[in-house]
Protein backbone atom coordinates (compact mmCIF):
# COMPACT_ATOMS: atom_id res chain seq x y z
CA UNK A 1 0.00 0.00 0.00
CA UNK A 2 1.17 3.47 -1.05
CA UNK A 3 1.43 5.88 1.70
CA UNK A 4 0.02 9.34 1.31
CA UNK A 5 2.48 12.04 -0.09
CA UNK A 6 3.19 15.03 2.02
CA UNK A 7 1.47 17.47 -0.54
CA UNK A 8 -1.72 15.50 -0.46
CA UNK A 9 -2.12 16.14 3.44
CA UNK A 10 -3.93 19.22 3.77
CA UNK A 11 -1.64 22.34 5.79
CA UNK A 12 -3.49 23.93 8.36
CA UNK A 13 -4.32 27.24 7.51
CA UNK A 14 -3.11 29.17 10.00
CA UNK A 15 -3.36 33.55 9.54
CA UNK A 16 0.64 34.18 11.13
CA UNK A 17 2.01 30.92 12.68
CA UNK A 18 0.80 28.07 14.56
CA UNK A 19 2.44 29.36 17.69
CA UNK A 20 1.47 33.62 17.26
CA UNK A 21 -2.14 32.32 16.12
CA UNK A 22 -2.81 30.30 19.65
CA UNK A 23 -1.28 32.98 21.24
CA UNK A 24 -3.08 35.56 20.07
CA UNK A 25 -6.64 34.40 20.15
CA UNK A 26 -6.11 31.38 22.82
CA UNK A 27 -3.95 33.73 24.80
CA UNK A 28 -5.78 36.94 24.65
CA UNK A 29 -9.12 34.83 25.59
CA UNK A 30 -7.37 32.67 28.54
CA UNK A 31 -6.60 36.02 30.06
CA UNK A 32 -9.63 37.42 29.80
CA UNK A 33 -11.03 34.01 31.37
CA UNK A 34 -8.07 34.29 34.22
CA UNK A 35 -9.02 37.78 35.09
CA UNK A 36 -12.37 36.25 34.98
CA UNK A 37 -11.44 33.64 37.80
CA UNK A 38 -9.44 35.68 39.62
CA UNK A 39 -12.59 38.63 39.92
CA UNK A 40 -14.67 35.64 41.42
CA UNK A 41 -12.38 35.00 44.05
CA UNK A 42 -11.63 38.90 45.06
CA UNK A 43 -15.31 39.38 45.05
CA UNK A 44 -14.73 41.79 42.14
CA UNK A 45 -17.86 40.89 39.44
CA UNK A 46 -20.24 42.66 42.32
CA UNK A 47 -18.16 45.92 42.08
CA UNK A 48 -16.76 48.61 39.68
CA UNK A 49 -14.13 47.52 37.92
CA UNK A 50 -10.58 47.99 39.63
CA UNK A 51 -8.43 50.37 38.79
CA UNK A 52 -5.52 48.28 38.15
CA UNK A 53 -7.74 46.17 35.65
CA UNK A 54 -9.17 49.36 34.12
CA UNK A 55 -5.19 50.17 33.59
CA UNK A 56 -4.29 47.02 31.86
CA UNK A 57 -7.74 46.57 30.18
CA UNK A 58 -8.76 50.08 28.96
CA UNK A 59 -5.81 52.36 29.01
CA UNK A 60 -3.29 49.45 27.69
CA UNK A 61 -5.57 47.85 25.82
CA UNK A 62 -8.59 49.25 24.26
CA UNK A 63 -7.36 52.76 24.10
CA UNK A 64 -3.78 51.94 23.08
CA UNK A 65 -5.20 49.64 20.04
CA UNK A 66 -7.24 52.57 18.81
CA UNK A 67 -3.91 54.25 18.30
CA UNK A 68 -2.22 51.43 16.58
CA UNK A 69 -4.34 52.03 13.60
CA UNK A 70 -1.45 54.91 13.29
CA UNK A 71 1.19 52.66 12.01
CA UNK A 72 -1.44 50.69 9.59
CA UNK A 73 -1.78 54.26 8.17
CA UNK A 74 -0.46 57.80 9.84
CA UNK A 75 3.04 56.55 10.59
CA UNK A 76 3.20 55.50 6.76
CA UNK A 77 4.10 57.76 4.40
CA UNK A 78 3.50 55.05 1.13
CA UNK A 79 0.18 54.68 2.67
CA UNK A 80 -0.63 58.17 3.00
CA UNK A 81 0.02 59.33 -0.19
CA UNK A 82 -2.09 56.49 -1.61
CA UNK A 83 -5.26 57.25 -0.75
CA UNK A 84 -4.45 61.40 1.18
CA UNK A 85 -8.18 62.18 0.83
CA UNK A 86 -9.49 59.59 2.71
CA UNK A 87 -7.23 59.73 5.64
CA UNK A 88 -7.29 63.87 5.60
CA UNK A 89 -11.38 63.89 5.48
CA UNK A 90 -12.29 60.97 7.80
CA UNK A 91 -10.49 62.66 11.02
CA UNK A 92 -11.67 66.03 9.73
CA UNK A 93 -15.44 64.29 9.26
CA UNK A 94 -15.70 62.95 12.39
CA UNK A 95 -15.28 65.93 14.12
CA UNK A 96 -17.60 67.65 12.47
CA UNK A 97 -20.23 64.98 12.78
CA UNK A 98 -19.27 64.62 16.56
CA UNK A 99 -19.52 68.57 17.25
CA UNK A 100 -22.85 68.75 15.61
CA UNK A 101 -24.07 65.59 17.60
CA UNK A 102 -22.87 67.13 20.77
CA UNK A 103 -24.80 70.56 20.32
CA UNK A 104 -27.80 69.27 19.71
CA UNK A 105 -27.66 66.24 22.27
CA UNK A 106 -24.99 64.71 24.81
CA UNK A 107 -27.30 61.79 25.04
CA UNK A 108 -27.46 61.19 20.86
CA UNK A 109 -23.85 61.79 20.41
CA UNK A 110 -22.99 59.02 22.84
CA UNK A 111 -25.65 56.54 21.77
CA UNK A 112 -24.39 57.21 18.20
CA UNK A 113 -20.94 56.70 19.21
CA UNK A 114 -21.68 53.41 21.25
CA UNK A 115 -23.42 51.69 18.14
CA UNK A 116 -20.57 52.60 16.10
CA UNK A 117 -18.01 51.08 18.37
CA UNK A 118 -20.58 48.00 18.83
CA UNK A 119 -20.61 47.70 14.90
CA UNK A 120 -16.65 47.52 14.61
CA UNK A 121 -16.52 45.37 17.69
CA UNK A 122 -18.88 42.73 15.93
CA UNK A 123 -17.54 43.11 12.43
CA UNK A 124 -13.89 42.54 13.64
CA UNK A 125 -14.75 38.98 15.06
CA UNK A 126 -16.48 38.35 11.60
CA UNK A 127 -13.37 39.42 9.79
CA UNK A 128 -10.82 36.93 11.82
CA UNK A 129 -13.26 34.03 10.68
CA UNK A 130 -13.37 35.63 7.06
CA UNK A 131 -9.63 35.93 6.66
CA UNK A 132 -9.15 31.91 7.89
CA UNK A 133 -11.72 30.76 5.75
CA UNK A 134 -9.93 32.14 3.05
CA UNK A 135 -6.72 31.21 3.69
CA UNK A 136 -8.28 27.67 4.22
CA UNK A 137 -9.80 27.79 0.64
CA UNK A 138 -13.32 27.31 2.06
CA UNK A 139 -15.73 28.36 -0.82
CA UNK A 140 -18.18 26.32 -0.12
CA UNK A 141 -21.75 28.03 -0.10
CA UNK A 142 -23.21 26.14 3.01
CA UNK A 143 -20.22 26.62 4.98
CA UNK A 144 -20.13 30.18 4.34
CA UNK A 145 -23.45 30.64 5.48
CA UNK A 146 -22.68 28.41 8.91
CA UNK A 147 -19.63 30.28 9.71
CA UNK A 148 -21.65 33.46 9.43
CA UNK A 149 -24.58 32.84 11.10
CA UNK A 150 -22.25 31.28 13.93
CA UNK A 151 -19.83 34.30 14.31
CA UNK A 152 -23.02 36.96 14.25
CA UNK A 153 -24.81 35.17 16.64
CA UNK A 154 -22.23 34.92 19.37
CA UNK A 155 -21.63 38.47 18.93
CA UNK A 156 -25.14 40.09 17.81
CA UNK A 157 -27.07 37.42 20.42
CA UNK A 158 -25.65 38.45 23.96
CA UNK A 159 -26.10 42.31 22.59
CA UNK A 160 -29.92 41.70 21.97
CA UNK A 161 -30.36 39.96 25.45
CA UNK A 162 -28.29 43.19 26.52
CA UNK A 163 -31.07 45.70 25.01
CA UNK A 164 -33.78 43.54 26.10
CA UNK A 165 -32.64 43.16 30.33
CA UNK A 166 -31.84 47.38 31.22
CA UNK A 167 -30.59 48.37 33.17
CA UNK A 168 -27.18 46.15 33.76
CA UNK A 169 -24.60 47.08 35.90
CA UNK A 170 -22.44 47.87 33.12
CA UNK A 171 -22.36 49.91 29.89
CA UNK A 172 -20.46 50.54 26.81
CA UNK A 173 -19.17 54.36 27.06
CA UNK A 174 -21.38 55.55 29.82
CA UNK A 175 -25.34 54.46 31.72
CA UNK A 176 -28.20 54.46 29.39
CA UNK A 177 -26.36 54.99 25.90
CA UNK A 178 -28.45 51.77 24.51
CA UNK A 179 -31.76 51.81 23.90
CA UNK A 180 -34.41 49.32 25.78
CA UNK A 181 -36.06 47.04 24.13
CA UNK A 182 -39.67 46.66 25.56
CA UNK A 183 -40.01 43.32 24.42
CA UNK A 184 -37.74 40.09 25.29
CA UNK A 185 -36.22 40.07 21.40
CA UNK A 186 -33.66 37.49 23.02
CA UNK A 187 -36.23 34.67 24.01
CA UNK A 188 -36.75 34.63 20.34
CA UNK A 189 -32.98 34.58 19.14
CA UNK A 190 -32.30 32.19 21.51
CA UNK A 191 -33.43 29.14 19.38
CA UNK A 192 -31.48 30.74 16.68
CA UNK A 193 -28.40 31.14 18.79
CA UNK A 194 -28.09 27.59 19.84
CA UNK A 195 -28.77 26.17 16.16
CA UNK A 196 -25.98 28.48 14.73
CA UNK A 197 -23.58 27.02 17.60
CA UNK A 198 -24.44 23.73 17.29
CA UNK A 199 -24.38 23.85 13.37
CA UNK A 200 -20.78 25.06 13.13
CA UNK A 201 -19.76 22.37 15.73
CA UNK A 202 -21.18 19.48 13.30
CA UNK A 203 -19.55 21.23 10.60
CA UNK A 204 -16.11 21.41 12.00
CA UNK A 205 -16.72 17.91 13.51
CA UNK A 206 -17.69 16.60 10.27
CA UNK A 207 -15.16 17.90 8.14
CA UNK A 208 -12.40 17.00 10.76
CA UNK A 209 -13.41 13.44 10.64
CA UNK A 210 -14.59 12.92 6.69
CA UNK A 211 -12.70 15.31 5.02
CA UNK A 212 -9.21 15.59 7.69
CA UNK A 213 -9.89 19.52 6.49
CA UNK A 214 -8.76 21.37 10.29
CA UNK A 215 -8.99 24.72 10.45
CA UNK A 216 -8.30 25.41 14.42
CA UNK A 217 -7.36 29.13 14.01
CA UNK A 218 -11.55 29.76 12.43
CA UNK A 219 -12.73 27.49 15.32
CA UNK A 220 -10.65 29.14 17.90
CA UNK A 221 -12.10 32.60 17.06
CA UNK A 222 -15.71 31.19 17.27
CA UNK A 223 -15.71 29.13 20.08
CA UNK A 224 -13.34 32.34 22.62
CA UNK A 225 -16.10 35.13 20.60
CA UNK A 226 -19.21 33.16 21.79
CA UNK A 227 -17.44 31.80 25.39
CA UNK A 228 -16.44 35.36 26.28
CA UNK A 229 -19.68 37.50 24.71
CA UNK A 230 -21.96 35.15 26.71
CA UNK A 231 -20.01 35.35 29.67
CA UNK A 232 -19.33 39.13 29.78
CA UNK A 233 -23.07 40.07 28.92
CA UNK A 234 -25.39 37.35 29.61
CA UNK A 235 -23.90 35.02 32.55
CA UNK A 236 -22.51 38.09 34.78
CA UNK A 237 -24.31 41.28 35.34
CA UNK A 238 -20.92 42.96 35.96
CA UNK A 239 -18.52 46.08 34.84
CA UNK A 240 -15.63 43.97 35.66
CA UNK A 241 -16.85 40.84 34.04
CA UNK A 242 -17.71 42.54 30.64
CA UNK A 243 -14.78 45.06 30.76
CA UNK A 244 -12.06 42.13 30.58
CA UNK A 245 -14.08 39.51 28.84
CA UNK A 246 -15.08 42.23 26.08
CA UNK A 247 -11.90 44.57 25.76
CA UNK A 248 -9.33 42.00 25.35
CA UNK A 249 -10.06 39.40 23.12
CA UNK A 250 -10.91 42.38 20.68
CA UNK A 251 -7.80 44.71 21.73
CA UNK A 252 -4.54 42.16 21.93
CA UNK A 253 -5.45 40.46 17.98
CA UNK A 254 -5.92 44.10 16.36
CA UNK A 255 -2.41 45.14 17.65
CA UNK A 256 -0.83 42.07 16.42
CA UNK A 257 -2.22 42.14 12.66
CA UNK A 258 -1.00 45.84 12.78
CA UNK A 259 2.48 44.93 14.08
CA UNK A 260 2.60 42.21 11.85
CA UNK A 261 1.35 44.51 8.97
CA UNK A 262 3.69 47.09 9.91
CA UNK A 263 6.64 44.66 10.21
CA UNK A 264 6.36 42.99 6.58
CA UNK A 265 7.00 46.34 4.93
CA UNK A 266 10.79 45.32 3.46
CA UNK A 267 12.99 48.02 4.18
CA UNK A 268 16.96 48.89 3.03
CA UNK A 269 18.49 48.81 6.46
CA UNK A 270 19.03 46.18 9.16
CA UNK A 271 15.97 45.39 11.20
CA UNK A 272 16.48 45.84 14.92
CA UNK A 273 15.46 43.37 17.39
CA UNK A 274 12.12 41.67 17.39
CA UNK A 275 12.72 43.26 21.02
CA UNK A 276 13.66 46.54 20.24
CA UNK A 277 10.57 46.67 17.96
CA UNK A 278 8.02 45.75 20.10
CA UNK A 279 8.90 48.30 22.38
CA UNK A 280 8.85 50.91 19.83
CA UNK A 281 5.36 50.11 18.88
CA UNK A 282 3.93 48.79 22.08
CA UNK A 283 5.77 52.23 23.93
CA UNK A 284 4.34 54.46 21.09
CA UNK A 285 0.56 53.58 21.44
CA UNK A 286 0.43 53.03 25.31
CA UNK A 287 2.31 57.08 25.30
CA UNK A 288 -0.48 57.84 23.09
CA UNK A 289 -3.37 56.19 24.97
CA UNK A 290 -2.11 57.83 28.01
CA UNK A 291 -1.93 61.30 27.19
CA UNK A 292 -5.64 60.78 25.89
CA UNK A 293 -7.18 59.54 28.78
CA UNK A 294 -5.16 62.25 30.70
CA UNK A 295 -7.18 64.62 29.09
CA UNK A 296 -10.47 63.04 28.90
CA UNK A 297 -9.48 62.27 32.99
CA UNK A 298 -8.72 66.16 33.37
CA UNK A 299 -10.86 67.88 31.34
CA UNK A 300 -14.17 65.45 31.94
CA UNK A 301 -14.86 62.49 33.86
CA UNK A 302 -12.96 63.51 36.70
CA UNK A 303 -12.24 60.15 38.29
CA UNK A 304 -8.81 59.40 38.79
CA UNK A 305 -6.49 62.08 39.70
CA UNK A 306 -4.32 59.25 41.44
CA UNK A 307 -3.08 58.48 37.87
CA UNK A 308 -3.77 61.46 35.87
CA UNK A 309 -3.22 64.90 38.14
CA UNK A 310 -5.14 67.71 39.09
CA UNK A 311 -8.76 68.28 37.32
CA UNK A 312 -8.86 71.16 34.84
CA UNK A 313 -12.27 73.42 34.81
CA UNK A 314 -12.72 73.07 31.23
CA UNK A 315 -16.75 73.16 30.78
CA UNK A 316 -16.82 76.12 29.10
CA UNK A 317 -14.36 74.05 25.52
CA UNK A 318 -16.33 70.59 26.78
CA UNK A 319 -19.07 71.28 23.53
CA UNK A 320 -15.41 70.90 21.36
CA UNK A 321 -12.92 69.01 23.60
CA UNK A 322 -15.14 65.87 24.13
CA UNK A 323 -16.21 65.67 20.00
CA UNK A 324 -12.10 66.27 19.62
CA UNK A 325 -11.13 63.69 22.14
CA UNK A 326 -13.70 61.47 20.13
CA UNK A 327 -11.67 61.46 16.69
CA UNK A 328 -9.11 58.98 16.67
CA UNK A 329 -11.53 56.32 17.86
CA UNK A 330 -14.02 57.10 15.51
CA UNK A 331 -11.22 57.85 12.85
CA UNK A 332 -10.20 53.97 13.71
CA UNK A 333 -13.62 52.89 13.61
CA UNK A 334 -14.33 54.16 10.37
CA UNK A 335 -11.07 53.72 8.63
CA UNK A 336 -11.53 49.82 9.52
CA UNK A 337 -13.77 49.65 6.91
CA UNK A 338 -11.57 50.40 4.45
CA UNK A 339 -8.14 49.44 5.42
CA UNK A 340 -7.92 45.55 5.89
CA UNK A 341 -9.31 44.82 2.61
CA UNK A 342 -7.76 42.40 0.58
CA UNK A 343 -8.41 44.06 -2.75
CA UNK A 344 -7.33 47.15 -1.44
CA UNK A 345 -4.01 46.40 -0.16
CA UNK A 346 -2.11 43.66 -1.94
CA UNK A 347 0.58 43.66 1.29
CA UNK A 348 -2.68 42.25 3.55
CA UNK A 349 -3.90 39.71 0.74
CA UNK A 350 -0.90 37.93 1.80
CA UNK A 351 -2.27 37.20 5.09
CA UNK A 352 -5.41 35.45 3.90
CA UNK A 353 -3.90 34.18 1.06
CA UNK A 354 -3.33 30.19 0.82
CA UNK A 355 0.06 30.70 -0.68
CA UNK A 356 1.10 33.89 1.36
CA UNK A 357 3.65 34.71 3.95
CA UNK A 358 2.61 33.74 7.46
CA UNK A 359 6.01 34.75 9.19
CA UNK A 360 5.61 37.52 11.77
CA UNK A 361 8.72 39.13 12.04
Amino acid sequence: MNSPTASAVPSTPWLFSRSVDLMTFGGSALLALAMLGVGGVFGWLHQDTPSWAWVVAILLIDVAHVYATGFRVYFDRTELARRPWLYALTPGLAFAISWALYSESVDIFWRCLAYLAVFHFVRQQYGWVALYRNKAGETNRWGRWIDTAAIYSATVYPLVYWHCHLPREFWWFRPDDFASFSLDWSAYLAPFYWSAMAAYLVKAIGSAVTKRQFNPGKDLVVATTALCWYLGIITFNSDYAFTVTNVIIHGIPYMVLVYWYHQSSTQPRPLPSVAMRLSRFIGLIWILAYVEELVWDRGVWHERSWLFGTPWNLESVETILVPLLAVPQITHYVLDGFIWKRRTSTKFATLASPTGKRSLR
